[in-house]
């Protein structure tokens, strides 16, 4: 029998299922594995007994590809795939990308631009009031108005211009669960609305008991300032032990967020990653080449989620929280028994980590109690005094995958929180990271050194980066190590100014720093810097914050970061031109470029006689 979920109504009968009680569309390639939500959602219905099908990247032209499993008894879940359709179809600079590592063989093509709300009118086309259930990151960040940085406008709601009946925000994991027992009992989706974690539409303004009114989204279209305090309300609101309701209006709905699930006990996370998953892409993909996203997760573990590292520009606070939750030691060893006997398997874990590496607890015990802070953050500007920082777990975690047989190395590939690390007085952990755990190059994140710009990014001071690397540098020498730190570096943040730019530029050429990547920052839905980005306000202070928007501020302050490139010289010319900073131009040790050579112009002869068109075009 196929060990997949059914795709095809020959895989249902194979089952001897003549209907399914879920059907799952997906934006991505149909990959089972625990990096993915849709394979994730679809194993864990499967685990209470329900019956689940999928429709990966359909045919969005007509309603025909989203019957191919017929109607299912419960409804339709859909989600975008693991990344927003608008973030995944274009560049910062809103350029077409011609790939697509979520689909067969790279290439782009296979999924629409907002492609859960085209999904969902598509299945509302093929089979009318059947229950629509959205979730994934492109639903859980759009959950309530937004600022929508490809159209420069403020959207509703998705729900409802996907005009669909209930919204999982979030993880979603105990969410369809109780979704599907609601349903499953036969009370109807209209009246499912009381789950959380979820969000819905409603005509009854008192269906929600005692909620937080966010302004209105005619306000919020009319006042930037109503904008920036309804994103402070939400933003207020994300922690399930002190979440209250928020209830926004529109002019013929009330949309009701209910507060968040409470995070996942261990045993329940644990529970999750023992699924069946086979690890690797659907077998009908193998002969369009593959699906590229497998190859950095396939032989990667996934040891928490969550993260209170509470970076501006990071969508995470907004859609797994701020509480982290881990897997037990004798869950993700268990896995990992699973790779190193896989066939494809050459010694290497690529990866034991998630959205922070080195976060395997609560930051502190009052949050057990209380929930987090809504006022301050765990290492921002400094680290508060009920911060826990210890590295042990992880670290007895890390030796006992080194010693597994077959494992020829253990590698840290998702983001570590240096400010944690070089706050940790036990140095054992950074050793081991250093002799253990490094493939030659380290990639942390201080992401600008502009103190101003480092604030409004809610990142650690420069001095914090600086005493980092040291340390770094002082182990590895003490080891014998040639290793190097790959810093990633952002331009164009809010509150970066040119002066800003070229401060980092002087640093990074004054530290024989030559960044390789550069991003630029992205506008994307659920973000504190985003929703400065389209305010230009700070909304924890309401104070004006300066954003580069024009493609050529954009532009000189990318440039800046690597003015070393030639190809980046009349940018960075420009730039040091408009600063005011021609004394960074010329051959000194502390200039970032030399000056512009001139270009000698044959003067013609004064012969007066008639030339020739060949002379006449080699004077030119």
């Amino acid at each position: 029998m196929n060990t997949f979920l059914p795709i095809s109504k020959a895989d249902m009968e194979e089952r001897g299922w003549p209907e399914l009680d879920f059907v799952l569309v997906s934006g991505d390639a149909y990959v089972d594995h625990p990096s993915f939500g849709t394979a994730i959602i679809g194993r864990v219905l499967e685990s209470r007994g329900y019956k689940v099908g999928i429709i990966a990247q359909p045919n969005w032209q007509s309603a025909v590809d989203f019957k191919v499993l017929g109607k299912p008894r419960l409804g339709f879940l859909i989600t975008a795939g693991n990344i927003d359709s608008m973030v995944n179809h274009y560049t910062v600079a809103k350029k077409k990308r011609s790939d697509d590592q979520y689909s067969p063989g790279g290439k782009g093509g296979y999924r629409p631009d907002r492609a859960t709300i085209v999904y969902a009118h598509r299945v509302r086309e093929a089979y009318g009031n059947v229950p629509i259930i959205l979730g994934g990151i492109e639903a859980s960040l759009r959950r309530l108005a937004h600022y929508d940085y490809w159209t420069d406008k403020i959207r509703r709601s998705i729900i409802l211009d996907a005009k669909a009946d209930l919204l999982v925000y979030g993880m979603g994991e105990r969410q369809i669960i109780e979704i599907a027992e609601a349903l499953d009992s036969g009370i109807p989706i209209a009246e499912v609305t009381f789950i959380k974690g979820t969000l819905y539409k409603t005509k009854d303004k008192e269906r929600p008991h005692k909620p937080i009114l966010l302004p209105s989204y005619d306000e919020i279209l009319q006042s930037k300032e109503k904008y920036a305090a309804s994103f402070m309300l939400q933003y207020g609101n994300l922690d399930a032990i002190v979440a209250e309701p928020l209830l926004e209006t529109y002019r013929d709905y009330y949309v009701v967020q209910n507060p968040p699930q409470a995070p996942l006990p261990q045993s329940e996370l644990d529970n999750i990653y023992s699924q069946p998953f086979q690890r690797n892409y659907h077998p009908i993909y193998e002969e369009m080449g593959g699906i590229p996203a497998i190859k950095e997760v396939k032989f990667s573990l996934v040891s928490n989620r969550g993260c209170f590292g509470g970076c501006n520009f990071c969508a995470l606070t907004f859609h797994q929280g701020r509480t982290v939750q881990a897997r037990s030691h004798r869950s993700i060893l268990s896995e990992a028994e699973k790779l190193v006997w896989d066939p494809d398997f050459k010694g290497y874990i690529h990866d034991v980590g998630g959205p922070t590496a080195n976060f395997r607890q609560p930051s502190c015990k009052k949050q057990e109690k209380y929930g987090v802070c809504t006022d301050q953050q765990c290492l921002f500007p400094q680290p508060c005094s009920q911060l826990e920082i210890d590295h042990s777990d992880y670290l007895t975690l890390l030796r006992s995958l080194r010693e597994m047989p077959n494992v020829k190395k253990v590698f840290i590939r998702s983001g570590l929180r240096y400010d944690y690390l070089i706050h940790d007085e036990d140095e054992t952990f950074f050793r081991e990271l250093c002799q253990h755990h490094i493939s030659g190059q380290l990639k942390v994140a201080p992401e600008h050194i502009s103190p101003k710009v480092l604030d409004i990014m809610g990142k650690p001071q420069k001095e914090v980066y600086e005493k980092f690397v040291a340390k770094y540098d002082q182990i590895n020498e003490e080891l014998g190590l040639k290793q190097f730190i790959v810093p990633y570096l952002m331009s164009s943040h809010p509150g970066s100014t040119l002066i800003d730019a070229i401060e980092l530029a002087v640093y990074l050429k004054t530290n024989h720093i030559r960044p390789e990547q550069v991003q630029d920052f992205y506008p994307t839905p659920g973000t504190l810097s985003t929703c400065m980005y389209y305010t230009g306000l700070d909304p924890r202070t309401m104070e004006t914050v300066y954003v580069p928007k024009t493609a050529h501020d954009k532009a000189m302050q990318r440039a800046l970061i690597q003015f070393h490139k030639p190809q980046n010289y009349n940018l960075v010319h420009a730039a040091l031109l408009k600063a005011g900073r021609t004394d960074l131009i010329g051959f000194g040790k502390q200039c970032l470029i030399r000056p512009k050579k001139k270009v000698h112009v044959a003067k013609p002869r004064s012969s007066g006689k008639q030339r020739t068109k060949k002379q006449a075009s080699k004077i030119r």
